[in-house]
């Protein structure tokens, strides 16, 4: 996969969940019209069935809450940093699944990170990721997870409360996203 001394090794990186914290945005939101909800409550990935939240209703108040993109927080700091080391080792995409409103303010909290990436690909919903070109994804939903490692790509799963059950042995589970950086170079090397 070497081109140039570049190593072409595609990978399809995630947003929510993965770069940006937006559930802390959404439980706050959340908490204020209904039960009070947990971070780790959200044992699961359509938690908002055990919680009695019509699933479309809460993707529309995710969409609410990314309309205020300054105020989401990052999931750990130096994301400008490992996601400029990603992209010294690979090709990375932005590849995400929502609402096509809210991909201006995705874009701008992206900026505002100064996250390092070189395309922005957008799909309404997550499964439609695995029928994309990538070698490797970054993802923290287990049901994309499965979708992926089905048709055969390479799967880095960045932990969250809702795919801790998640245990398919071809996935690579990471904790922090500069721990996917030697799983890629390894990724590389095997190509």
């Amino acid at each position: 996969m070497k081109k140039d001394g570049y190593e072409n090794m595609k990978v399809g990186l995630d947003v929510d969940g993965v770069l940006a914290d937006v559930i802390q945005v959404w439980l706050s939101y959340n908490n204020q019209f209904r039960s009070a909800i947990l971070k780790e409550e959200i044992s699961e990935w359509d938690f908002w069935k055990r919680f009695h939240i019509d699933k479309f209703e809460f993707y529309k108040e995710l969409s609410i809450c990314w309309q205020s993109w300054k105020n989401i927080p990052a999931t750990e700091t130096n994301l400008a940093a490992t996601t400029f080391e990603l992209s010294q080792i690979g090709s990375v995409d932005i590849v995400t699944a929502r609402e096509e409103s809210t991909h201006p303010s995705v874009q701008n909290w992206l900026n505002s990170k100064n996250i390092s990436y070189r395309n922005y690909v957008g799909v309404p919903e997550g499964p439609e990721k695995t029928k994309l070109d990538y070698d490797v994804f970054i993802d923290d939903s287990p049901i994309n997870a499965k979708s992926m490692l089905d048709a055969g790509k390479h799967v880095i799963l960045y932990t969250q409360p809702w795919n801790s059950k998640f245990n398919d042995p071809r996935a690579k589970r990471i904790f922090q996203l500069k721990e996917a950086i030697p799983i890629i170079k390894t990724l590389i090397q095997e190509s």
